[in-house]
């Protein structure tokens, strides 16, 4: 991997260390610069969970993707960093639900373990403490976390402070290929949403102001407060270049 064009792609300039000031850095340069999309899942042209694929499309290609290629990316570049970083199996808790767990999150160890996401839409956007329930400022409002012996649960509060389960994963670390068989059901299985309706979304200048792209509007997060505006399909394809620089 060629590490310098990765730094460069998504902002980050030195001193780059394996501390926790750099990886909130790198997590929000990775969310404002590399999007979380859907297009190539949405076209049926395939997509894979290595590593060599997660990094080609994200630093050659300059694309965005989902959980497998973003978190995936990520994870081998905070290696080659020096991070220690434990790929895991994550249960998404809302929408449309499946038996087998279809989310890579990341958990890097530092002083103390943290949870470190690139692959979840709009989600926290700096290292949630993975040792403590919380709330948490997860620096796009406030998460924490519900400890069952294996397995923890990341919660989300609404405004009112009501916690709302986001996914649920266990310790046990994972390799790439250990998500084969969830990429494969989310790229085919029809009742899912990936293949029914496209949709592109990032930070902007490292949030928590965020701009989403779905099939008939177009999303904007300024101070808090979200706008939208209507999208007809001959100016998606536009918009998708002018706010993401993706062409599908």
């Amino acid at each position: 991997m060629d590490v310098d064009a990765y730094l460069e792609l998504i902002g980050i300039e030195g001193p780059i260390s394996p501390d926790l000031e750099t990886l909130e850095r790198l997590q929000r340069g990775h969310l404002t610069a590399v999007p979380f999309e859907n297009l190539d899942v949405y076209a049926r042209r395939g997509v894979r969970t290595d590593d060599i694929w997660a990094v080609t499309k994200v630093v050659e290609n300059r694309r965005g993707g989902w959980c497998f290629e973003l978190n995936g990316a990520f994870a081998a570049l905070l290696a080659d960093l020096g991070y220690e970083v434990t790929r895991q199996a994550a249960t998404v808790l809302f929408g449309q639900s499946t038996a087998i767990a279809t989310h890579l999150t990341l958990k890097v160890q530092l002083e103390r373990p943290y949870l470190v996401d690139v692959g979840f839409g709009d989600s926290f956007i700096r290292p949630l403490p993975l040792d403590s329930e919380g709330p948490h400022d997860g620096g796009s409002g406030h998460f924490g976390f519900i400890f069952d012996g294996d397995l923890t649960t990341l919660l989300a509060y609404d405004d009112e402070g009501n916690p709302e389960p986001q996914y649920r994963f266990d310790a046990t670390p994972r390799r790439p290929a250990d998500f084969d068989e969830a990429s494969l059901l989310l790229q085919t299985n029809p009742g899912l949403q990936w293949t029914k309706t496209r949709f592109a979304t990032r930070l902007l200048d490292g949030g928590p102001d965020r701009v989403t792209l779905l099939e008939d509007r177009l999303k904007h997060r300024r101070n808090g407060t979200w706008t939208e505006m209507a999208v007809e399909d001959p100016e998606w394809h536009v918009l998708l270049e002018e706010w993401f620089g993706l062409t599908p």
